[in-house]
């Protein structure tokens, strides 16, 4: 039996590959992970597509193309995993309806659903949910037709063909069976999700005793530093967050990267003192911050270019440079002042800070609510006193960036789902100009234009994994820009993903500037079929 395979593009170093079912996606999620291709960064499964993160240094969407159109994936994987056994109380506000929409009692959905087996498939919307498929067909029903602002952690629901369980309160669409006192995410535990790809879950009614063995929830202690002495912060208008390169490669936890929005001023920051270029850096939004310094330090920041203004113990005032390492003496008052341009600026200490390290990261996620606490005006910087090679004393200029009412070009990339939108919506996308909204932040900007883009249809796309650089269009028309903290899968449809080059750019955008987007590449999606032994795509268009 042949499987036809869609490639469509996803950005600078994505490939989104679209599949016939979920048992053919995940034959391929298995064979991608069992021999990964060369410079595959990660795969990121959902129901019915798989999206490939590359490296472009190493591999391009071609040449994956062509290896991934001579799979077979004619013979199912078979999945393999630990087993659980998660205790429920039945109490969920759903319980009734389901029974109604199913044809069932309330005490036969109870029956069923604790005599199913559920298997991860993927995970995704939030880190540490998991979605399960059944092997009761009767569990397929529809999403509320209503959306709940909130649902409570611990919420055990179904949706689709799916189950799933809520690690966190958030928003959600799902039918509510029932609760569970289980942690689904915890970050102190050796593995930060309770469930993986590939694990088996019975769900046991917790009125007759329902368990779960105590190895499961073994945690370890966090790693909490005692010191507080350090650089005390004076000011902060916003909280300020600590921030590195991310912790990319966790799509298995339901984790995206997050990380730095402006990676290169972050990497100039720690070039200026001679820091590894992923030691973490403080991360100011609109400047008003500032700090007092308990010892003698070296310091620089770099990204927004904030006036910086030193004043002395002794109550001089002395200007310091910017993207230029300077001294501090015990003291001593470093003070930033409001940036003229961009958005983002990042304060850095050589030796690097003492910031506690989450899945391998000291980034702070803040849609996901994983990293280091925010910093406010009171906390003390603890100085991680790492060692640090020669200070570049003359780096390179910094680039300008915009400030509030700049029109901004962003170069983007079509797809991949761009024929979900009309000729004229793809032209829109392109011809107006973006306002960038006060609702904006880390997780995405969101953008206003005086013409929607238009859709072919208003069809409900399955969830599925979203770039970095996303531009995710809602029912509304009015684009989403994804940036760091967005989430890992989406449900509406992107119509492109800026450039990489760019994504630097994007994230110092100011709010009230405006935005044009700049196609560089036609959407060029290709459609090939896998069939069993098959040698080659170019056999393949030849049989």
């Amino acid at each position: 039996m042949a499987e036809h395979l869609r490639f469509l593009p996803a950005g600078s170093g994505c490939v989104l590959v679209e599949l016939d079912d979920l048992g053919t996606t995940l034959t391929l999620l298995d064979t991608l992970l069992a021999d990964p291709p060369e410079g595959m960064v990660e795969a990121i499964p959902a129901a019915r597509t798989v999206m490939i993160r590359f490296d472009p240094s190493l591999t391009d969407r071609a040449r994956l193309t062509a290896l991934l159109s001579r799979f077979d994936l004619t013979k199912r994987s078979s999945r393999q995993g630990e087993s659980f056994e998660i205790p429920v109380t039945y109490n969920g506000e759903d319980l009734g309806d389901v029974a109604d929409f199913l044809g069932w009692s309330i005490e036969e959905v109870i029956r069923r659903h604790t005599e199913a087996t559920y298997t991860v498939a993927f995970t995704g919307f939030a880190p540490g949910f998991a979605y399960m498929t059944c092997d009761d067909p009767g569990f397929d029903l529809p999403r509320r037709k209503s959306p709940r602002v909130r649902i409570p952690a611990g919420s055990v629901a179904v949706a689709g063909k799916f189950g799933g369980i809520y690690p966190s309160d958030s928003p959600g669409g799902w039918q509510l069976l029932g609760t569970t006192p289980l942690k689904m995410w915890d970050p102190t535990r050796a593995r930060a999700a309770l469930l993986a790809p590939g694990d088996r879950v019975h769900f046991r009614d917790m009125a007759k005793g329902g368990s779960v063995h105590a190895t499961r929830l073994r945690t370890a202690k966090p790693v909490i530093a005692k010191c507080l002495e350090g650089l005390i912060v004076t000011r902060a208008d916003r909280p300020a967050l600590y921030q590195d390169l991310g912790r990319p490669g966790r799509a298995s936890q339901g984790v995206a990267a997050s990380g730095a929005l402006d990676r290169a001023a972050a990497k100039m920051a720690n070039a200026c003192l001679g820091n590894p270029r992923e030691t973490p850096v403080v991360e100011v939004a609109l400047g008003g911050f500032a700090l007092r310094t308990d010892r003698a330090a070296t310091m620089a920041v770099t990204g927004a270019p904030c006036p910086l203004m030193i004043r002395a113990a002794d109550g001089r005032e002395i200007s310091a440079p910017f993207a230029r390492p300077f001294a501090l003496d015990v003291g001593d008052e470093l003070i930033l002042g409001i940036p003229p341009e961009g958005m983002r600026s990042y304060v850095a200490l050589r030796g690097g800070f003492l910031a506690e390290a989450v899945l391998g990261s000291a980034a702070t996620d803040t849609l996901a609510k994983i990293g280091p606490e925010a910093i406010h005006a009171g906390s003390v910087l603890v100085p991680a006193n790492q060692p640090a090679g020669a200070v570049d004393v003359a780096p390179p200029e910094p680039p300008r960036l915009p400030r509030a009412g700049d029109l901004v070009t962003l170069d983007v990339l079509l797809g991949p789902r761009t024929d979900w939108f009309t000729q004229t919506g793809v032209e829109t996308l392109s011809s107006q100009e973006w306002d960038v909204t006060p609702e904006s932040s880390r997780v995405g900007m969101r953008l206003s234009g005086p013409c929607s883009i238009e859709r072919r249809d208003q069809a409900e796309l399955l969830s599925e994994a979203t770039p970095l650089g996303a531009i995710q269009v809602p029912h509304n028309g009015q684009p989403v820009l994804f940036l760091a903290d967005h989430p890992l899968t989406g449900g509406y449809p992107v119509i492109a993903v800026v450039a990489r080059h760019h994504m630097d750019l994007a994230g110092q955008i100011a709010i009230g500037a405006r935005i044009r987007f700049n196609p560089i590449a036609a959407f060029d999606p290709y459609e090939t079929v896998s069939r069993p032994y098959a040698a080659s795509a170019v056999d393949q268009q030849e049989d």
